[in-house]
């Protein structure tokens, strides 16, 4: 049988077997957009917020140590732990600034309390969701608050996950330090190097994308709780403005401070915007390096070929043996839509009018989704294809002697017009550039090999003329 319950709009049956109330009922019914839930950390984010606040309300009297904020208080840390996360079920868009996750969390949590005194759900007027869980606060404190403690476990795990991926290349720069390729610049042939060097350009890429999630962590810590509605701490004692952060500072871990100016905390969203930024720009670090692992893996006959990527699955219904560089194409995707989330999230701070910010919820769904949605490439990357990236040294090593590139670094030792005519020669002959230096007479194959060799490619510009000293002082 379902229950009745009533609200400032009227009155409404609520399913009996569900922990949340009419609130959430009428959003339930009023914001059917993407059809999923709030991000199970922003619900598990609230069960800290909700603790916080429930233990200086009771620390300073406005709560009794009692049986029934016990309850509730349990019913926090089952909040919090991710055991009532799966009750938090209003969609992730929604009007009203998230007060309809607000209200979802107040309702589980008493209900769930009532449980706990074996009461039926529904019976308000002992554990109330408005006048007990939701004491001295504003969704407009709360919901960003959460938000802010959500996306830092999430870029926590992220900034793991990129280290993951970064130490994978870094694997593979040692791997492969000893294997020189052409180089090249506008996917022309350029200058040699080796695949370590490229590999160790990935990985000091994911470096500085990590060093800037560390970073950017410092500006989610400063919250709004304690400001209620707009800022300005209406109908909260002063005393809990106070103490309700270092709560919750101990409850999470997490070096949270509160803001110095809460009506300004409260009114904007530039910092959400800061970190995605830092997200997109991580994102196109993983659309270049996939780029890059594609174009030196193609053919492999008739591409590069100079890489090989683990097999993950057939790659044609049509073409027999061919096989799709499938994750770096996967996480190509991902980042693409990374960016896009990015857009919408900035455009949704942007949009932010006077005391409030309404679009929070979509700020929420992008940046946290985003959080997840990296680490997970990161991951997938790092596993599925780094670790097992393999380099084709008789590929690398037939482009190095036949292709006019290594030319360049001959030019130490006979000069750039005798590099150049070695060039037209090789060219006009349809020999290799190492035959024709050769039979040309231009270097011996020793010296060849000297001038092409892994050390010399790697070296950071040649040494000292022969004789060539430091200028003794006058």
């Amino acid at each position: 049988m379902p229950r009745r319950e009533h609200d400032q709009l009227g009155e409404r049956d609520v399913p009996d077997d569900v922990r949340h109330g009419i609130h959430t009922e009428r959003a339930l019914e009023n914001f059917p957009l993407l059809g999923r839930p709030v991000h199970r950390d922003l619900a598990r984010a609230f069960g800290a917020v909700k603790l916080a606040a429930l233990r200086t309300n009771r620390s300073l009297g406005y709560l009794p140590d009692d049986g029934a904020t016990g309850a509730l208080e349990r019913a926090c840390r089952e909040l919090l732990d991710g055991t009532l996360a799966p009750a938090i079920v209003v969609d992730a868009l929604q009007g009203g600034a998230g007060t309809s996750t607000n209200m979802n969390v107040n309702e589980v949590l008493a209900n769930r309390a009532l449980e706990i005194l074996a009461r039926p759900r529904g019976s308000y007027d002992a554990v109330s969701p408005a006048d007990h869980v939701n004491l001295h606060q504003s969704t407009n404190d709360t919901f960003p608050t959460a938000l802010r403690i959500a996306a830092i476990w999430g870029l926590r795990d992220l900034e793991r996950a990129v280290l993951g991926l970064q130490e994978a290349f870094q694997g593979r720069e040692r791997a492969f330090a000893h294997v020189v390729k052409i180089g090249r610049t506008e996917c022309q042939d350029a200058v040699l190097t080796t695949v370590g060097r490229e590999m160790g350009a990935y990985a000091e890429a994911l470096s500085r994308d990590r060093w800037r999630l560390a970073k950017c962590e410092e500006r989610l810590r400063v919250v709004n709780l304690g400001g209620t509605a707009i800022g300005t701490g209406i109908a909260a004692p002063r005393e809990y403005i106070f103490r309700v952060v270092e709560e919750l500072r101990d409850i999470t871990g997490l070096g949270l401070a509160r803001a110095e100016n809460l009506v300004e905390a409260t009114q904007n969203a530039d910092t959400f915007v800061e970190v995605s930024g830092l997200l997109k720009a991580l994102a196109a670090s993983l659309i270049k390096i996939s780029s890059d692992l594609r174009l030196l893996s193609s053919g492999p006959e008739g591409g590069f070929g100079e890489i090989r990527l683990p097999a993950r699955q057939a790659g044609s219904s049509i073409m027999p043996g061919k096989v799709n560089p499938v994750i770096p194409e996967a996480v190509t995707q991902a980042a693409l839509l990374a960016i896009g989330r990015d857009q919408a999230l900035t455009m949704a701070a942007a949009m932010g009018s006077l005391e409030l910010n309404p679009f929070l919820p979509l700020v929420a769904h992008c940046l946290l989704e985003n959080l997840d949605l990296l680490a997970r490439a990161c991951g997938s990357l790092s596993h599925r294809c780094v670790a097992g990236i393999e380099a084709d040294e008789a590929r690398c090593r037939l482009h190095v002697e036949n292709a006019t590139a290594s030319a360049t670094a001959l030019v130490p030792l006979i000069g750039y017009a005798r590099a150049s005519d070695l060039v037209k020669r090789a060219r006009a002959s349809g020999r290799g550039l190492k035959q024709t230096a050769l039979a040309d007479g231009f270097v011996t194959a020793e010296q060849f090999d000297a001038c092409t060799s892994a050390e010399a490619v790697s070296r950071l510009g040649f040494g000292p003329a022969p004789g060539a000293g430091r200028k003794e002082p006058r």
